[in-house]
């Protein structure tokens, strides 16, 4: 499997990738890819951390799991390949950008864009099977994502951490945010977004943060 990821990652996640969880985790994920239909792409498994450098992280954005249906998954949370239908939480995420910045998003669902500017778009798991939601879970992601998280907050200062419905939030609830600026809301699915997401200003709070402290403002557009 033709797994890509940036040279600065492989340095940082080295002792992870040593650990014996993680080599449990390649042998089931292996497996999966060898029996099943799985998403995302082999290739594009790390595609998160091969967008975006570690050093280059400005904003992390988390989810939960890659979406299950196909042309969809593409390593990077929320975000859609070039040319599919966007699902509907990403229908809000661009809804609250509109009605929070005043501009209007690409219509495109492929994130990348926001990647390459040092948005880390992590999903907890990084796998799944066709069809079958949180198929991959509890097999050693939330391990190595866990680390993740862990190492951002600690090794560098002044990240964005974007954290929407209760399981980001209790995956991010070890983050200083005297160190970092945290912000929390309710998930922008359809069964939520009304309940908090909407009106959260997230993406303007986001950028004056990152100006407050020198640093280029994200282009959400």
């Amino acid at each position: 499997m033709d797994v890509r990821i940036a040279p600065s990652w492989k340095h940082y996640l080295q002792a992870e990738f040593d650990k014996d969880y993680f080599a449990r985790l390649t042998g089931f994920v292996r497996e999966e890819y060898a029996r099943h239909t799985v998403y995302p792409p082999g290739r594009l498994i790390f595609n998160a951390f091969d967008q975006c450098d570690f050093e280059q992280v400005k904003v992390v954005i988390l989810g939960q799991d890659p979406y299950h249906e196909p042309g969809q998954a593409h390593g990077l949370c929320f975000s859609v390949q070039s040319g599919i239908a966007l699902p509907p939480s990403l229908q809000n995420i661009f809804k609250e950008i509109h009605d929070d910045l005043h501009i209007t998003p690409l219509p495109d669902g492929n994130l990348e864009r926001w990647a390459r500017q040092g948005v880390l778009l992590l999903n907890a798991t990084l796998t799944v099977r066709a069809h079958e939601a949180a198929s991959h879970q509890h097999r050693g992601w939330e391990e190595f994502t866990d680390a993740v998280v862990h190492l951002l907050a600690n090794q560098r200062e002044h990240l964005v951490f974007i954290l929407w419905g209760s399981y980001a939030q209790r995956k991010g609830e070890f983050i200083d945010p005297a160190r970092h600026l945290v912000l929390k809301s309710a998930h922008p699915s359809p069964l939520s977004a009304y309940r908090g997401f909407f009106g959260n200003h997230h993406f303007s709070q986001a950028n004056a943060y990152l100006q407050q402290h020198g640093l280029t403002p994200v282009n959400w557009e």
